[in-house]
């Protein structure tokens, strides 16, 4: 597995782990939030929740974003929905996921806490659940608790990738 994607709710922490999981692999770091089309960034910021539509050309440039680093990548990205990690594993047949699980109070105080610095209001936490479909079942993950200290969820996620030479960027 030469590629992941760090996902979950907002708030959860998918940039932070996504961040140090590519430092300590030697892979590139993506964010997904990045490549959102400036009309999805104004609906969120006013506090409108994105829907299929609003991700369908979102999920097509993370999926190339996965392709153009064969050499390994990690992603931050909610992928909330069975069918959007779907398009993501179309894209990169090796991606395996990180998921992590957040309760909605824990994931509330953190998006308030941040609401200065990112575009995504408190308001929006509710539809992320609402949206979220379980990718546990899903083959090729693993989830780590948001509540874990960070170098935890690190060590969890590294043990689960086997980060022995072939995950490793030479």
């Amino acid at each position: 597995m030469k590629a992941v994607v760090v996902m979950g709710v907002a708030g959860c922490g998918k940039s932070s782990l996504g961040a140090a999981l590519a430092q300590a692999l030697g892979w590139t770091y993506v964010e997904g939030d990045a490549f959102h089309a400036p009309a999805s960034i104004a609906k969120m910021r006013a506090g409108i929740a994105l829907d299929d539509a609003d991700r369908a050309g979102w999920l097509d440039e993370l999926g190339r974003q996965l392709q153009a680093h064969p050499q390994g990548v990690v992603l931050a990205c909610s992928a909330l929905k069975r069918a959007y990690r779907e398009r993501l594993r179309a894209a990169r047949p090796d991606l395996g996921f990180v998921f992590i699980e957040i309760s909605r109070e824990l994931a509330l105080s953190r998006v308030a806490a941040r609401a200065a610095q990112h575009l995504f209001p408190a308001s929006l936490v509710d539809s992320q659940f609402a949206a979220l479909e379980s990718p546990m079942g899903e083959s090729g993950v693993v989830a780590v608790p948001a509540a874990q200290a960070p170098e935890a969820q690190l060590q969890q996620a590294l043990a689960w990738l086997g980060s022995n030479k072939e995950n490793q960027h030479e």
